[in-house]
């Protein structure tokens, strides 16, 4: 079969139904849901960057995590937003490369910067006599950028491996964004092998960083049960708890998206699967990480009052 992928100029996202009342009802959720995640993460951006108080690696980190996730669901949210209330569907050849690119791209660097704020919390906790020294301003700059750098690098080896791909069958994509297994759908080449191959690096540094986080947790665990305050053991399991059914959710629904093999039928739970991953860390992170952080709302009661 002859190789169409320069006739494709353009993509249609399919989203989660066609009756325009179910679309109108998916704008408004998607709309609430972006609204949050824009107000939590700006404002603990400006806290962060105001407030000398919160000038340590952890709010570092943390501001670095609120901006990442601001940029993570402004790649697909917006624009599903505006499909489902113009009900163009549309999106272009560059347009959907660009989407995939950035979305494997900060999905990356999400998970690179959560293992990065974990090993943090484990010299923290673990090692407090010599936490100025490891988590010097220099070391944690290093860190965030191995963070961005293995997230770029992701995001250009399957972008440029899904798209030397052939597209004959179709331009209809079975999700509201260009999402990888959506485009392998669409694909009339026999073999996956180069895909195959980016997954599994996407997947072995997936592995690590998971790996890395559970020892982090694992030491700072052992060594929380160690506090002979119940109220002390409870105010550090109630903050690290929450961290970890996140990262849950994060790892095990990103997973689920890219590691399944290929259907050609389309599925409901996809669509479901890739709200999880792409929306629901960027939402609850920053409440996660502020809700119950005396410095946070101490710096937001101090903006307020000026």
């Amino acid at each position: 079969m002859a190789n169409i992928t320069t006739l494709v100029t353009k993509f249609i996202l399919m989203g989660f139904s066609d009756k325009r009342e179910l679309q109108v009802l998916q704008a408004v959720l998607f709309l609430l849901i972006y609204l949050t995640a824009l107000v939590g993460n700006l404002l603990i951006i400006l806290l962060t960057t105001l407030d000398q108080h919160l000038q340590s690696p952890m709010y570092f980190f943390l501001k670095t995590l609120s901006l990442l996730d601001l940029c993570f669901i402004s790649v697909t949210v917006p624009k599903a937003i505006i499909q489902s209330f113009t009900q163009n569907h549309s999106i272009s050849f560059l347009g959907c490369v660009v989407q995939v690119f950035l979305v494997v791209s900060f999905a990356c660097t999400e998970l690179g910067l959560l293992t990065v704020m974990s090993y943090d919390r484990y010299v923290a906790i673990c090692c407090p006599l010599q936490y100025q020294v490891i988590m010097k301003k220099g070391a944690c700059e290093q860190m965030v950028f191995a963070s961005w750098l293995s997230g770029v690098v992701s995001g250009f080896l399957n972008t440029s491996v899904t798209f030397s791909l052939q597209f004959c069958r179709s331009n209809f994509v079975q999700q509201f964004f260009c999402e990888i297994p959506s485009l392998l759908k669409l694909s009339c080449s026999e073999k996956y092998i180069a895909e195959i191959g980016a997954i599994i690096v996407t997947t072995s540094l997936g592995i690590m960083c998971f790996i890395s986080i559970l020892v982090s947790y694992i030491h700072i665990f052992s060594m929380v049960l160690k506090i002979r305050s119940v109220e002390g053991r409870s105010k550090a399991f109630s903050t690290c708890i929450p961290h970890l059914v996140v990262l849950t959710v994060f790892l095990t629904t990103g997973s689920s998206a890219y590691l399944k093999p290929v259907s050609e039928s389309p599925s409901e739970w996809d669509l479901l699967v890739s709200v999880f991953y792409t929306m629901v860390p960027p939402t609850l992170n920053p409440i996660i990480y502020s809700l119950k952080n005396k410095d946070m709302k101490a710096a937001f009661w101090k903006i307020i009052q000026v």
